[in-house]
């Protein structure tokens, strides 16, 4: 019976021994767990910029497409001053989606930010500026979903476009895009391990120096595989469990 159970015995012994040698000699878990909190400032950084810039950016876009035929026809100056800042957004979106990520993560750190030695802030930076275009795709779509008679409502109410806007539909729009919004949260997550390239020591980039030192690739590359299945499965069971309590809320 003991002889079935010795390879086991044998692959957990060697695993052991490799887990002890590349993570606990010379504290090199220590990277580890530094790389992971790199990694969650620049996820929660990017994404609080992103949603700033997608609110905006939805809004400036959802009103031009609201109410362009009727300012177009009232000749209204306000007409042109929002058909520019359109425009300005559709270029952002256009150059910020057709572009990769690494590319304008490079470009942010050696050429935007080159006295900066600090990569985090940088990642922050150019990750939050990605995210903010997909942001604002997605809080567009939510806008765009609620009904005109919300509007109505609001200006019913004595208020102006803006704080219809803001007071009564964002915060619907919130609730109709919130689990799109935290799938977009786990895809930015994910997305900040090429944060290597400019230097920063996120999850990734920690465990490819540990297994630079210790010649050993197996066992930090696994690590890091997992480290971020288990966040992401994480993540993925809250959001499940946020839109069943959403669809719940609506009945």
């Amino acid at each position: 019976m003991s002889d079935i159970f010795e390879p086991i015995k044998n692959l957990f012994d060697s695993l052991a021994h490799e887990f002890n040698f590349v993570f606990i000699e010379d504290n090199r878990y220590t990277q580890m767990i530094t790389g992971l909190e790199n990694t969650v400032k620049i996820t929660f950084g990017a994404l609080l910029i992103g949603i700033v810039i997608g609110i905006v950016i939805a809004a400036v876009r959802s009103t031009y497409d609201k109410n362009k035929e009727k300012m177009r026809r009232s000749g209204s100056p306000a007409y042109y001053i929002l058909a520019f800042l359109n425009f300005i957004c559709k270029v952002y979106l256009t150059v910020i989606r057709g572009t990769p990520v690494v590319v304008q993560l490079m470009i942010s750190y050696f050429l935007i930010f080159v006295s900066v030695k600090d990569g985090v802030p940088v990642g922050i930076f150019a990750f939050g500026i990605n995210s903010g275009a997909y942001v604002a795709e997605i809080f567009r779509g939510g806008i765009m979903s609620i009904d005109n008679g919300q509007f109505e409502a609001g200006r019913s109410l004595g208020l102006n476009y803006i704080q219809t806007m803001f007071h009564i539909i964002i915060p619907q729009m919130f609730k109709n895009v919130l689990p799109t919004l935290c799938n977009e949260f786990i895809a930015l997550l994910k997305e900040t391990s090429v944060a290597g390239y400019v230097g920063v020591v996120d999850l990734t980039k920690a465990g490819n120096a540990i297994a630079g030192r210790t010649y050993s690739y197996f066992m930090p590359l696994i690590s890091v595989a997992l480290i971020y299945l288990v966040i992401v499965m994480i993540l993925t069971a809250l959001v499940g469990k946020l839109e069943r309590r959403l669809r719940t809320s609506d009945h």
